[in-house]
């Protein structure tokens, strides 16, 4: 009897996470106490970072909110921090919680236009080269103004589509039968499949391009990542004011990674380059030509008004009318208003993809909270704050993307823009050095994280969804995928970061093109 509750209390235990990873949180758990208490705090201290950090990387495992939620709960039990300290970071971010729940859920009622967008981009547009650039620039524009995720959202929803489409025809399954993406069993010719591998391959460019779009264009604002919003709180800096002082590193790197996709796609390189067979073609213009077709005035009137919430969304964020999260809210009530969405339920849908990071997010400063109380990165900062002003913009670029590489780089720039304004208001870096530093922070964090799916959520939100094994994107084609725009995007990022932002940012300031620092 007690080997069955036993059995069962391990099977229930994180659900379907495997045996071995089961095990290795309960050590966790465990160990963590005896040597806060017997050994070193700080060491203890360190042990919960890189556990946390371990199951962030693990994301593909299991969610990490529930073996990271149970690290930080214990964290606070034994003393490590406070449910006070906790509270505060959460107070000190409640903007990012707003984004994360109000902006996310707001774009979802927008969806309808971005689908029609990205929709008619691939329908129309027959360069393989021209239409990945579009995709990557319209995936970066969007992300400017939108939550990354949501972006790739939109986007996996328009591959899945389309994927649908082509499959059930290629199958010839009919309406009235049982039909399963991922059942190839109809796909009895060669033909039939080497065109579905060819299509695949398609996709697989496509969605690559625009997730690396959404990192070009989200770097440069201060909506795109939790942590750009985060940064931008720090430095005090607006939308508007938050993009200037980015542009002399994201610019340039903006057009870097442009070029960077027109090459790989040129020259096949890195998995890229398929193009859209004929026959999938013909099959997607006869569906989108049926689908117009069906499209009521009730229906172009909802895009018409999704168009005009979209441009109440980019200038009330570029005039700052609101913070973010309000904004949000603000799209949520004009959209649901406007386009006759008033059942609960429907609200409720909307909210289904941003609660869990957000969740997630509120565990990021639990651990954040331990940092700051067992000062943990104090010998690091101060190590980096002892080279000269000009290296320290290199060093906490470097540290950054390198962490950001393996983890995520919400917590990773959390993290650190809180060492750094404790630096600032303790007089050991001057105001103008702390706002360089803040641009160095951003664009590490945000540029060198795109290697794996592990830094940037929205990467790991595709390889979570379930499009990713119906194309046969894993992780380690990804990362592949990735390695062209990884190397690119981290050097030049870097070289800005040492010899284009000092330089610029100073003309900036003489020109009152920013503000210049109080002193």
């Amino acid at each position: 009897m007690h080997g069955s509750y036993s059995h069962a209390f391990i099977r229930n235990f994180l659900g379907k996470a495997p045996d071995w990873y089961k095990i290795v949180i309960i050590l966790f758990l465990i160990i963590n106490p005896l040597v806060f208490f017997f050994v070193s705090k700080f060491l203890a201290g360190w042990m919960l970072v890189a556990e946390f950090i371990f199951t962030l990387a693990m994301a593909l495992k299991c969610y990490p909110l529930q073996p990271g939620g149970l690290l930080a709960i214990e964290a606070v039990i034994i003393g490590m921090t406070s449910a006070g300290a906790v509270k505060h970071e959460v107070e000190a971010n409640l903007e990012v919680l707003l984004l994360l729940i109000f902006m996310v859920a707001g774009i979802y009622f927008m969806k309808q236009l971005l689908l029609f967008v990205f929709t008619k981009l691939l329908i129309n547009l027959r360069s393989k080269t021209a239409l990945s650039l579009a995709f990557c620039l319209a995936s970066a524009f969007l992300s400017a103004f939108l939550d990354a995720l949501t972006v790739i959202a939109v986007v996996i929803s328009v591959a899945v589509g389309f994927y649908a489409i082509y499959h059930r025809v290629a199958s010839d399954v009919g309406a009235d039968k049982k039909y399963s993406l991922g059942d190839d069993s109809g796909l009895h010719n060669r033909g039939r499949r080497a065109i579905l591998e060819q299509f695949r391959a398609f996709l697989r460019s496509l969605l690559m391009h625009a997730g690396v779009g959404s990192a070009l264009g989200g770097v440069m604002t201060m909506l795109c990542e939790p942590q750009n919003l985060i940064i931008a709180k720090n430095a005090d800096w607006n939308f508007l004011e938050f993009f200037l002082r980015m542009s002399p590193v994201t610019v340039p790197v903006f057009f870097c990674g442009l070029l960077t996709c027109y090459l790989v796609e040129r020259f096949h390189l890195f998995g890229y380059g398929a193009r859209l067979p004929r026959r999938v073609y013909r099959v997607l213009v006869d569906y989108d030509k049926a689908a117009s077709e069906k499209r009521t005035a009730q229906d172009k009137m909802k895009l018409c008004v999704q168009a005009l919430i979209g441009l109440w969304l980019i200038v009330s964020l570029a005039l700052h009318l609101a913070e973010v999260g309000l904004i949000g809210l603000s799209v949520i009530i004009l959209a649901t208003s406007l386009c006759g969405i008033t059942d609960e339920h429907a609200l409720g849908e909307a909210f289904k993809e941003s609660l869990p990071f957000t969740a997630l997010l509120t565990v990021f400063f639990a651990v954040v909270a331990v940092i700051i109380d067992q000062q943990l990165f104090a010998p690091v900062i101060n190590f980096v704050l002892q080279a000269s002003a000009a290296a320290q913009l290199s060093l906490f670029y470097i540290f950054n993307g390198l962490l950001s590489a393996i983890s995520d780089n919400v917590f990773v720039g959390t993290v650190y823009i809180n060492e750094v304004k404790t630096a600032l208001e303790l007089g050991k870096i001057s105001l103008p050095q702390f706002e360089l530093l803040a641009v160095a922070i951003n664009t590490g964090t945000n540029l060198p994280s795109v290697a794996t799916p592990n830094g940037q959520a929205a990467f790991l939100f595709l390889l979570t969804s379930a499009l990713a094994p119906l194309i046969r994107l894993s992780y380690g084609k990804m990362v592949m995928m990735a390695l062209p725009y990884t190397l690119v995007l981290t050097l030049v990022g870097l070289l800005c970061v040492e010899f284009t932002l000092p330089p610029m940012t100073e003309f900036m300031q003489q020109h009152n093109v920013i503000t210049l620092p109080i002193k």
